[in-house]
């Protein structure tokens, strides 16, 4: 197959109505993801991605507002939910060799890792907390009811719009395996997206061994998913990878900065109401009568009908809305400062100090000042832990592995989120409190 060196992709097109026959997308972490049509569960994948609400995805920002931390990190759900379809696909090929069983189960496995994140809202993951919503509940309900998700996945096998809503909003499957390669504490969503976050971020810690970890996928007697030793260190490093990454990007305090500003612009704007803020009627629904939202309101709105809200209310917006768009879209973030070690108390003691530092300095305290919690959770070893299996005994892999059972401990972040101008005097106070620990 030769590709046009000047294009995305490459189309063959036969003789049939349905026109093409292969399409292969160069993908900067995984090369070529060629998909076949002569195959009927990679038809099915062709016709899913050319759907309108996979689409959507390529205007839905992987990491939020992330841009604004590591600059380079403008990738999108499309390109993620590609890549974790082409490691769904790998990993299905070499267990299946193994189990010719797992056949019937190619087309929703295929579906659901490409479908995962159908139902992301606006920026991603910080869209959830802006506007309330929960991508799993809505992927699955896009893929109950809209016809160009649902119609071609009915053809390709009648029950498995269904059984792909199942696996995304319960993590259900006739076969375990099938639901662990999709969501899991090693599943081809985690593995696509620190390789990619990794790579768009520009940091170094998210290069885990993916040809190693996928050649020690392997069947447990129960027919269930399991690791051969020989990919223990693989799956190791995985795991702190995956740590290295929430510490060092996902929890990076200007991620959380940005997070609580967008927060903070949209409880305000619901506040102000739609007498005092400019909205189309997409956003007027997503502001005021969220739990009326259909799917034609819901999948109308993306990264670039919300940015240009944020430009049009930095223009005509209350001057507290306007000030918040203005510090968010010039990158004029507020600062934040780690008070984890101090105890609850002592924290809600700093953030009423800054809160009057604020005051006096004419600034509105509780848009500019406030206190986040986060927590890693980090590996589970009671929610679907990972097996070891040699062909003789299965283990757990926290028994075989100190690292791992260390890795187990929950990591909290405490972020207290305050303006330039008092930096100084807060900065003093603040480091007396953590003097007396």
């Amino acid at each position: 197959r030769r590709i046009s060196s000047n294009s995305r992709f490459h189309q063959s097109r036969g003789d049939g109505s349905n026109g093409m026959s292969s399409r292969t997308y160069h993908d900067p972490l995984h090369g070529g993801i060629a998909l076949d049509t002569d195959d009927p569960a990679e038809a099915l994948v062709l016709e899913l991605v050319d759907a309108a609400p996979f689409q959507r995805l390529r205007r839905i920002r992987q990491l939020g507002p992330a841009f604004l931390t590591f600059h380079g990190a403008e990738s999108s759900r499309f390109t993620h939910s590609l890549g974790v379809f082409h490691i769904a696909r790998q990993a299905f090929q070499r267990l299946l060799a193994m189990d010719s069983s797992l056949e019937p189960h190619r087309g929703v496995l295929y579906a659901a890792a490409l479908l995962h994140d159908l139902g992301h809202a606006p920026l991603s993951h910080t869209g959830e907390e802006m506007f309330g919503t929960h991508h799993e509940r809505w992927s699955a309900r896009i893929v109950r009811e809209h016809p160009s998700i649902r119609e071609p996945l009915e053809r390709f096998q009648p029950g498995s719009s269904e059984a792909v809503a199942a696996l995304l909003e319960h993590g259900t499957s006739e076969r375990r395996v099938i639901k662990d390669l999709v969501s899991s504490q090693l599943d081809c969503d985690r593995l696509d997206y620190l390789l990619r976050d990794s790579y768009s971020t520009g940091t170094s810690y998210g290069q885990l061994d993916l040809g190693r970890i996928l050649a020690a996928l392997t069947l447990a007697p129960d027919g269930e998913l399991a690791i051969h030793p020989k990919g223990l260190m693989a799956v190791e490093h995985y795991l702190v990878v995956r740590n290295l990454m929430y510490r060092s990007v996902y929890n990076h305090r200007l991620n959380v900065v940005c997070n609580w500003l967008l927060e903070q612009m949209i409880r305000l704007a619901r506040e102000l109401g739609p007498d005092q803020v400019w909205t189309d009627s997409t956003m007027r629904c997503w502001l005021w009568s969220a739990h009326e939202l259909d799917l034609e309101a819901y999948l109308a709105n993306d990264d670039l009908r919300t940015g240009y809200h944020l430009l049009r209310w930095r223009e005509e917006a209350p001057r507290p809305l306007a000030d918040l768009c203005d510090r968010f879209l010039n990158r004029r973030l507020l600062k934040a400062l780690d008070v984890d070690s101090l105890s609850k108390e002592k924290q809600l003691e700093c953030l009423a100090l800054a809160r009057g530092l604020a005051e006096a300095k004419g600034l509105d305290p509780s848009l500019s000042c406030g206190l986040r919690h986060q927590q890693l959770h980090g590996y589970h070893p009671y929610r679907g832990g990972l097996r070891l299996w040699n062909g003789q005994q299965l283990q757990a892999l926290e028994q075989s592995s100190a690292l791992v059972k260390s890795l187990s401990k929950p990591v909290s972040t405490s972020w207290l989120i305050y303006p330039k101008q008092i930096s100084q005097e807060l900065k003093r106070k603040v480091g007396q409190y953590l003097a007396q620990i």
